[in-house]
């Protein structure tokens, strides 16, 4: 249904505005679920205590939004989402899954955050270390409406207006995401999928071995009949009694069959991915084959 990305600096408030949103979208009834460090029980300054930490964090969140997402279900991702780069994955992933994307940014300046970082520490509450603070704050890479990975963009300010589900960007995300779009919507974007997007239509698992084989089959029987008439014309050979017959006006050669074989596999390789798999069974693939051969080489 939807991917929300929620993303701010470092003790801006990003928890408590996944969890207005989640409320406030709790009344239109979709199912709903927030994904964040503590959904893996990992510690934020172990998570973020050095690039590979922070890369395998990032892998570990987006393995598991890609798993959850759905047309049914809204996924909201409550982490720093700083770097636009890691904004941009997540947002191919909704265009993969064809749903609705918007990010929530806690705009809440360097100064506030530090001291509400403070605070938590003198409430006992989880808090960054120093140095750990200042690296990300000093590396948060603000989102842009202007691209396309950041919007459409919703903008709180915790420091100024605190959050509540009444807040006007919370209200204005859930009216985002749970407005019913038809074809005269023009404020609500569903993403689409795309060839870059998609996962390639998976056949059965024999249907390579199946093809390769039949048409060599089909092949070996053209050059043994043509074998048998001299080089003549050869007309009518038959491979079974549910299969048609394969007619060829002239010689043909085996470098130009197997050619015609090359270019018959690929053809229906290409053709699956937009349309129905390629055959698993050996007598659909040779009649494929057969009727191909026939419009290239043949009479009928």
């Amino acid at each position: 249904m939807a991917l929300v990305v929620i993303c701010g600096q470092p003790c801006s408030g990003k928890s408590t505005a996944a969890i207005c949103l989640a409320s406030a979208l709790h009344d239109f009834k979709p199912t709903t679920r927030i994904i964040d460090e503590s959904s893996f029980h990992l510690d934020r300054n172990l998570s973020y205590a050095d690039m590979t930490a922070e890369k395998n964090l990032r892998g570990v969140l987006r393995s598991e939004v890609d798993r959850s997402l759905s047309k049914d279900n809204i996924v909201i991702v409550d982490s720093l989402n700083s770097i636009k780069g890691y904004r941009y994955e997540l947002w191919c992933l909704a265009r993969a899954a064809g749903i609705r994307y918007c990010v929530l940014y806690c705009d809440v300046g360097e100064n506030h955050c530090r001291q509400w970082n403070k605070e938590r520490g003198e409430k006992g509450e989880a808090t960054y270390d120093d140095k750990i603070f200042e690296d990300l704050a000093r590396r948060f890479e603000k989102p842009d409406r202007r691209n396309r990975w950041d919007s459409p963009l919703f903008e709180l300010w915790p420091s100024k207006d605190g959050i509540e589900q009444s807040s006007a960007a919370i209200v204005d995300a859930v009216l985002y995401l749970t407005k019913k779009v038809d074809s005269k919507t023009r404020d609500v974007r569903v993403l689409q999928p795309t060839i870059a997007t998609q996962n390639v239509r998976k056949s059965e698992a024999n249907s390579l071995y199946e093809m390769d084989r039949a048409t060599q089959e089909v092949i070996n029987a053209v050059v043994e009949a043509q074998a048998q008439s001299l080089g003549g014309p050869v007309n009518g050979i038959s491979l079974g009694l549910q299969l048609p017959t394969i007619n060829i006006g002239s010689p043909v050669g085996l470098p130009e069959l197997r050619r015609l074989r090359r270019t018959f596999i690929k053809l229906t390789a290409q053709s699956s991915l937009s349309g129905p798999p390629p055959p698993s069974d050996a007598d659909s693939a040779k009649r494929m084959f057969v009727d191909y051969l026939n419009r290239e080489l043949g009479t009928a």
